[in-house]
């Protein structure tokens, strides 16, 4: 979110980009803007910029005076004087998450310029405003906002005397970290520059606001004996809550860069260099009572949030990685061509039918082995058919028992040997009885 060197960084930017530069025509605002249109017309105009803590004002002043000659191009009469004439104008900006300005040309407007400011060149080139999230405001006619106090950059013996002179304001009741954010004292501090003038004086950002400002109003004055440069080198070496408000975003100012330098260069990573705790990995995190996030190290301080857990920032660079374990991953499916999509509905819908008809068929053929007996059912059929019991009557059965019986001989006799003989001179013997036992079913 940019803060108070960021719109300092801007008004800079535009005053050294529209040097020399003439603008001209109408100020058109994008259809999805919610914000007031700008009705300003002329035919050659200048622009110019100033900051003051989380604003930036920009003032467009025509050339010369303008009689209104095109009334029926619906010129308001707001922007008039008594004759006609075409009036300067002031538009006071406030850029919420993400506002900026880009100067670009004209057929290659940036996406998301929500306000332009065209060039009376050829080809033209517009001074835009760009705003991604759409949270930043413009006021047109506009002028800072009563309610803001004095810039901590530009106004800082201003700043410094209305922050201990209004101690006694409840808003110093607050924690330290949730006072700093308060535009009324602290024109100009945001998330970032809180945690970094706080981390410096190594004050836990939960603390009461007026315990750690009380004690500014009894700091001992310097010795009148030291020199000027004595005097400087002390105030650099132990600064104040108070001068680092001031010293921490003027070090950014000087830093330069954040998107607003005239050339390309690596801005984003010597901002993260020179940050030493928002962000930074090591350093712990809390929710304020506003619900954003503070960077701090150390203890949270007296009054910090209960029954919530400070969070900790890990390094994403890890110097011994462990090598890791194998996972399974899924295949990843590739990407189908829309031509072939109709094609492919048709295959799975053939697909589903051809699996339904081969679903049918096993469970068909499994029916089928049920009714058919098995191969141990199958021996045991052939088995009994093999045998003279399993062929013979029961009645035939019966009579060769009663046969056996009736030809059983009595006490010390002896069987007839093989005397008799039959018809083809073999000898007969008596019919053997073959006994044969038939499988239990249960094997």
């Amino acid at each position: 979110m940019p803060e108070g060197p960021e719109l300092h960084l801007a008004s800079c930017y535009i005053n050294t980009v529209c040097a020399g530069l003439i603008f001209s025509g109408k100020v058109e605002k994008s259809e999805v803007s919610k914000n007031p249109e700008v009705l300003f017309e002329s035919d050659a105009y200048l622009i110019s910029a100033t900051s003051r803590g989380k604003e930036i004002k920009l003032t467009l002043t025509p050339l010369k005076e303008e009689k209104n000659l095109l009334p029926g191009r619906g010129r308001d009469r707001e922007g008039l004087s008594q004759n006609g004439l075409q009036q300067p104008m002031d538009l006071v900006f406030r850029f919420g998450m993400s506002g900026s300005f880009k100067l670009a040309s004209g057929a290659e407007l940036p996406k998301h310029a929500h306000l332009r400011f065209y060039t009376k060149e050829s080809p033209h080139r517009a001074l835009c405003f760009v705003d991604i999230r759409r949270f930043g405001r413009w006021e047109v006619h506009g002028t800072w906002q009563l309610d803001r106090g004095p810039c901590v950059m530009l106004e800082y013996e201003t700043f410094r005397e209305n922050v201990l002179r209004n101690l006694s304001d409840k808003a110093f009741n607050k924690p330290i970290c949730e006072a700093l954010l308060n535009q009324k004292f602290f024109n100009g501090i945001g998330n970032y520059l809180r945690a970094e003038i706080l981390y410096r004086l190594k004050i836990p950002p939960f603390e009461k606001a007026r315990t750690v400002l009380e004690a500014l109003q009894h700091r001992k004055q310097q010795s009148p004996d030291l020199t000027l440069s004595k005097k400087v080198k002390l105030k650099r070496e132990n600064p104040d809550l108070l001068e680092l408000c001031h010293a921490v975003p003027m070090e950014v100012i000087h830093m330069g860069g954040k998107g607003y330098s005239p050339e390309p260069s690596d801005d984003a990573a010597a901002f993260e260099e020179w940050l030493q705790c928002y962000c930074v990995p090591g350093m712990r995190s809390l929710h304020d009572g506003n619900g954003r996030t503070i960077w701090f190290q150390g203890e949270p301080g007296p009054m910090a949030p209960k029954g919530e857990k400070s969070r900790k920032r890990r390094s994403w660079v890890n110097a011994d990685p462990e090598p890791p374990s194998p996972k399974a991953t899924k295949p990843v499916p590739k990407r189908r061509s829309k031509g072939s999509s109709g094609q492919e509905k048709v295959a799975k819908r053939s697909g589903r039918k051809k699996g339904k008809e081969l679903v049918q068929g096993a469970e068909n053929a499994k029916a089928n082995e049920a009714r058919k007996p098995n191969a141990r059912s199958r021996r045991k059929a052939s088995a009994s058919q093999g045998s003279p019991m399993s062929e013979a009557p029961a009645a035939d059965r019966k009579r060769q028992a009663s046969a056996r019986r009736s030809t059983a001989l009595p006490p010390g006799t002896h069987p007839p040997g093989p005397r008799e003989t039959g018809e083809s001179g073999e000898v007969e013997s008596p019919p053997a009885v073959t006994h044969q036992l038939s499988t239990p079913p249960w094997i």
